[in-house]
């Protein structure tokens, strides 16, 4: 009778990292999990390197001048949907360009150190124009109430609002 030797296995001790059904050894499976965090790891820090670049850009918008305006209506109130657009004092295209909210508020960021002029429009009351001064500060906060072209005057009675 001859008997039969059995072949010394590894994977007693480390079996339970490797499926029985799976056709990857443990060396195999190790390598390639290196292999991955390896490239997780290079990836993150070439996303890191990247983000730290885009910030330290030219285009940060730490030194701009922020003009802030609240428009409001001939009675007081917030008037949604002005349009405001800018320009540098003497250019005579507008480079800029916001619309007031609910609450009449509107804000453009500019480049500072120069004059501008800010015109106001809304349907039912003549444009206005103001003129800004970046030269001295870092925000202009404006507060714009327009009024009817015909001295306040609406045509509409002021009586109880009744019917007649």
């Amino acid at each position: 009778m001859t008997k039969k030797k059995r072949k010394k296995r590894f994977d007693s001790l480390l079996g339970f990292s490797r499926h029985p059904r799976s056709p990857f050894g443990h060396l195999i499976l190790v390598r390639l999990t290196i292999a991955l965090l390896a490239l997780t790891c290079g990836l993150g820090a070439a996303f890191a390197v990247k983000t730290v670049g885009a910030q330290s850009s030219g285009a940060s918008h730490v030194h701009d001048f922020i003009i802030f305006a609240t428009v409001l209506n001939d009675r007081g109130f917030a008037l949604f949907g002005a349009q405001a657009r800018v320009r540098r004092a003497g250019e005579k295209k507008f480079r800029w360009e916001a619309f007031s909210d609910h609450q009449g508020e509107l804000a453009i960021r500019v480049p500072p150190n120069t004059e501008y002029e800010l015109t106001i429009e809304a349907r039912g009351f003549p444009s206005q124009t103001r003129k800004i001064d970046a030269k001295a500060d870092n925000r202009a906060d404006l507060t714009i109430r327009m009024e009817l072209p015909d001295g306040g005057s609406d045509g509409k009675s002021k009586g109880s609002g009744g019917k007649s």
